[in-house]
């Protein structure tokens, strides 16, 4: 069945809606990164490169590392752009923009997020990278679509949901099993919390207060059984529900920059943030 011009909306140059992009601009490789000006950081290092397209928050560079072709492509802050971001790129590989037909052999992508965290947690220090094994949404995108959780992970997000006395479940998702192994092998394992807001819902208080007072506390406290919050920032839960749901393979990697425990910020966040680049660069 045609998918309706308002759910698909396609540009007049044929590119999708929000990203500006056509099907032969991306890889079947990509690297995200929040930051716009950090797509730019990625793309120096490749040997060459034939697509630069940005609309928005989403900056986009195509070209080659060793000879791999690799997309890089930023996504603004937020769960609520990762669902743009993931349906977006889904539909440049999985749907025909012509017939407006999902494609009989549906393609995946393997996607790998380059991203800032904050530590919850003594055991990960300033300056180390951390892959988030599984992720916790605290936001509501996942009210919205048919998730299958494990009883696992809906046990633990309602243990969570229960700790921190929310009026709705948080969701719980692993990732790609396939991408810590190739990737993130020798990084810290993690548990990342994504927030819906970089200052309360991260029990960061300047002139607006918090309505829980100890949420850092509850926050580095929490346990279910042996699962505990170990980082959090603002989209990896999203990456890895819309992957589950997508089927896409997806892997978040965090450059620890604070310690929200100790109360501290790396004086070399760039430098770590670097690192973390080359890393993903030599392993992708």
């Amino acid at each position: 069945m045609a998918i309706a011009e308002s759910e698909l909306i396609i540009n007049p140059n044929g590119t999708v809606y929000h990203l500006n992009l056509l099907p032969e601009h991306i890889s079947d490789t990509i690297i995200t990164v929040g930051d716009p000006e950090r797509v730019a950081k990625v793309s120096r290092h490749f040997d060459e490169m034939d697509v630069q397209v940005a609309k928005r928050e989403f900056v986009t560079h195509t070209g080659y590392y060793r000879g791999k072709r690799l997309t890089v492509i930023s996504t603004g802050m937020g769960t609520d752009n990762i669902d743009i971001l993931m349906n977006e790129l889904d539909a440049l590989v999985n749907i025909d923009f012509q017939s407006r037909e999902e494609n009989e052999d549906k393609i995946t992508l393997n996607l790998v997020r380059i991203g800032t965290s904050g530590s919850l947690q003594n055991s990960v220090p300033l300056g180390s990278h951390l892959a988030s094994h599984t992720s916790i949404g605290l936001d509501s995108l996942m009210e919205f679509y048919p998730l299958a959780q494990s009883e696992e992970e809906t046990s633990i997000a309602t243990a969570l949901q229960r700790e921190l006395g929310l009026g709705f479940r948080p969701y719980c998702v692993t990732g790609s099993q396939k991408l810590i192994q190739k990737i993130a092998h020798d990084m810290l394992p993690g548990n990342t919390l994504t927030c819906p807001g970089f200052y309360a819902p991260q029990g960061r208080t300047l002139r607006g207060g918090l309505r829980n007072p100890n949420l850092l506390k509850t926050y580095n406290s929490f346990r279910h059984n042996e699962y505990m919050l170990t980082n959090f920032e603002m989209e990896t839960a999203g990456y890895y529900s819309m992957g589950r749901i997508l089927g896409h393979e997806v892997l978040s990697l965090n450059a620890i920059v604070a310690d929200r425990v100790n109360h501290k910020f790396a004086e070399n966040a760039e430098q770590v943030i670097d690192d973390l680049i080359l890393k993903v660069l030599d392993r992708i």
